[in-house]
């Protein structure tokens, strides 16, 4: 059985988005659930300007072959970057032939320290993965003021977040 991956869609260094991915990496091994996480901040260097034309790096391959190719289920955890999602996720998803994504699922939470939780960031990348035909489970999680919502370590202390982020893991279990 393949395991799920979860992205940590940002190259930002000690963001709050990949301390969330953390969050929902320890929630789904505690359903029992094999899944992974993929830190976009760990990608080759020479990410942006060798692997969108042809130039396919072996780690970059590497990756491709761990967190991708096997895979059926997909977590976008995406902050909010300009009223979007990061770059840096579009030029991954750019860089992986559409043949990858192929009637996969995905699940999207979005983060920001702001009021709106990347709710429009969450739509243009539903918009995208629709385009690439990734079927997207519908309870797309909000998270509003993340920063307000962690304990010094990063870990989510807030217990309605909590509910509802363990609601939304089973949900997408029996997608």
């Amino acid at each position: 059985m393949a395991s799920i991956t979860i992205i940590s869609a940002t190259n930002r260094p000690d963001s709050n988005t990949e301390k969330v991915a953390n969050y929902y990496l320890k929630a789904f091994k505690s359903k029992g659930a094999d899944a992974e996480l993929l830190s976009l901040k760990n990608l080759p260097e020479s990410f942006l300007f060798s692997e969108l034309f042809g130039k396919r790096s072996p780690d970059f391959q590497a990756i491709i072959d761990k967190y991708v190719d096997q895979q059926t289920k997909f977590v976008f955890i995406i902050p909010e970057y300009n009223g979007s999602y990061a770059g840096i996720l579009k030029v991954f998803l750019d860089s992986i032939h559409p043949k990858y994504w192929v009637e996969n699922k995905a699940l999207l939470t979005g983060v920001a320290t702001g009021r709106a939780g990347n709710l429009r960031g969450m739509e243009h990348l539903t918009n995208v993965l629709n385009y690439l035909k990734v079927n997207v489970y519908h309870n797309k999680l909000p998270i509003s003021r993340v920063d307000t919502l962690m304990d010094v370590e990063g870990n989510i202390v807030d217990t309605d977040t909590q509910k509802v982020i363990d609601s939304q893991i089973e949900g997408f279990l029996k997608f």
